[in-house]
This record gives C-alpha cells, sequence and structure tokens, in this order.
C-alpha cells in the first residue's frame, strides 16, 4: 500500500514539472531558440543548415511567410502559431548566418525594430498628436524621410534603369515583391500624399480605359504593347483593390483557390459518371463547372446561416 500512494504521488508532480516548463517568458524561450539554431550551425552540427547560406534561404523565406497566411485563414490557431514559428526561425537562421560572419546579431536585429517603432510613434511615446490613423500613416512617411535624410540614403527604390537613385517618395517599396503587391504599395504611397482618385468611379473608368487599349493591341498584333496594357490593366485593378482597402495578392489567392475547389468537384463528377474529365467536351465542362458552382453556394449557405446565428 505506501508503495502505491507513493507512485501516485509521483504520478501527480509529473504535470506540474511539464507545466512549469511552459512558464518560461517570451524572452526566455527566443534565447533557447537562438542557442538551438547556433548549435545546429556549429562545427559537428546539422549539415544541412552548416551548409545554408542567405541565398539559398530566399525559398524558404518566402514560402514560410505564405504558409502563415494560409494559417491565419484556416482558423486553426495551433497550425497558425506553429507557421508564425517556422517564420520567426527564418529570422534567427539569417541573424546567425551574419552573425558568424561579424556583420550583425539577432540582437541588433531586435533592437533595430525596436527603436524604429518608438521613432515612428511619436504620438504615442512622444508629444506629437495624431487625430486619426491617416495622420499617423502621413507622420510615418515624414519620418522615414527624415531619417533617410539623417543617414545619408537618398533612395533604395531603384527605378532599374541603371540610372543614379534620388529620393522619391516612392522609396521603401521593393522591386522584391510580388507584383500585386508592389503596386498596392506604390499606389498607397502615392494616395498618401493626395495622388489618388476620388471614388471608385475613376478606377473602374481608367479600367475600361485599358481595356480598351488592351483589344486596340490585340487587333494590331503587336506582342510587346499586348503586354504593356495588359500590364496597365492589372495595374489599374490592383490600384482599385487598394481603394477598396482588399489586398490584391489575398484576394487573387483566395480565387485561385475557389478555382481549385471547383476544378477538383469537376474532375471528381466525371468520375463519378465513369469517364474523365479531360476526355469530356467543352460544353459538358461547362455543364459540371455550372454544377460545381452551385453545389458549393448550397454548402456554403448553411454554413452562412449557422455563423449568423452563433454572431
Amino acid at each position: 500500500m505506501p508503495k502505491r500512494k507513493k507512485h501516485a504521488k509521483q504520478a501527480r508532480k509529473a504535470p506540474r514539472k511539464k507545466a512549469k516548463s511552459k512558464q518560461l517568458t517570451p524572452g526566455q524561450w527566443f534565447d533557447k531558440l537562438v542557442a538551438v539554431q547556433a548549435r545546429l550551425r556549429a562545427p559537428n552540427g546539422c549539415p544541412w543548415d552548416r551548409e545554408q547560406t542567405h541565398q539559398s534561404l530566399r525559398t524558404y523565406l518566402i514560402e514560410e511567410a505564405y504558409e502563415v497566411l494560409e494559417a491565419l485563414e484556416s482558423g486553426n490557431d495551433t497550425k497558425f502559431a506553429e507557421e508564425m514559428g517556422d517564420l520567426l526561425l527564418q529570422i534567427v537562421f539569417h541573424s546567425q548566418i551574419a552573425c558568424e560572419e561579424g556583420r550583425f546579431t539577432v540582437a541588433e536585429v531586435i533592437r533595430e525594430i525596436h527603436d524604429k517603432m518608438i521613432r515612428r510613434h511619436p504620438h504615442v511615446f512622444g508629444e506629437t498628436r495624431a487625430k486619426d490613423s491617416a495622420e499617423v500613416l502621413r507622420n510615418w512617411e515624414q519620418i522615414k524621410a527624415e531619417e533617410r535624410r539623417n543617414t545619408g540614403n537618398k533612395g533604395d527604390s531603384s527605378p532599374g534603369d541603371g540610372l543614379p537613385k534620388e529620393a522619391s517618395l516612392l522609396d521603401g517599396v521593393s522591386r522584391a515583391l510580388p507584383a500585386t503587391l508592389e503596386g498596392f504599395q506604390l499606389t498607397r504611397k502615392a494616395s498618401r500624399i493626395g495622388f489618388d482618385w476620388e471614388n471608385t468611379g475613376g478606377v473602374f473608368e481608367k479600367m475600361g480605359e485599358e481595356t480598351e487599349e488592351l483589344k486596340k493591341a490585340l487587333k494590331e498584333e503587336n506582342h510587346l504593347k499586348t503586354e504593356e496594357e495588359l500590364g496597365d490593366l492589372l495595374f489599374a485593378a490592383v490600384n482599385l483593390s487598394r481603394f477598396l482597402k482588399v489586398d490584391p495578392e489575398i484576394a487573387l489567392k483566395k480565387a485561385n483557390a475557389k478555382f481549385t475547389r471547383r476544378f477538383r468537384a469537376m474532375e471528381r463528377l466525371a468520375r463519378e459518371s465513369g469517364r474523365e474529365f479531360k476526355d469530356l467536351p467543352r460544353e459538358e465542362m461547362e455543364t459540371f463547372w455550372d454544377a460545381a458552382k452551385k453545389s458549393e453556394a448550397n454548402t456554403r449557405l448553411p454554413q452562412m446561416i449557422g455563423a449568423q446565428r452563433k454572431g
């Protein structure tokens, strides 16, 4: 009997040890993560980690960012937290490589963003006042411009034509961004100083104008002109998304996902009829597409009603 009681007592202690480990502060967990990555990069560490460079990790940085967005959209908090951790690892990984080369440390990375947030929010940490978010954004851009002047940086967004860079209100928009996000940020920066449409009517009119110019280029069978006009139309569409406060990259991702769902549904319907979708005539493909759309709408309606009731 005494032994059984002792075992029971020990069994109750085990969970407390586990709970205690979870009470580490964010800073302590971060230090542990930095130490893990340093160990992986050290002699006798992980061969794969030791082989990586800033260049080789570029793809992973982009992939992890998109996986964070996907997890966010899923509504699964466990997955969301996991993917944000993977993205954080990329920052730690790049910082470790830079540290080994004597360039900067992860502490400097954190210090830079900490100090920047203090500088860029004088209405919170200083004496400046901002009546609304629009004024906050205007102040933000002014502070950025002042920082560039103080550091002697006359521009960081190269026009890509080999000409010397000059200071511009568009500085800070990375050309490495996906085209939709680059266009979104360019038009957003321009709008902050008043270079913008008064309403959506002007944007739709511009899109109509660009559509006609694209049709004209197609009639002329001028491929380079067609590419240019299509780019103008896409840029106008991105501008519209910015005006409507919709992220074009996320909107397009959702459209891609919707197309994928419907296409897979068509393939399933074809298989259920004993055929392969690729072998169907075009007219029947259209019939299956309409059926997939209808099925999706019927599935979403109860979900929307349920969500409204919960609200």
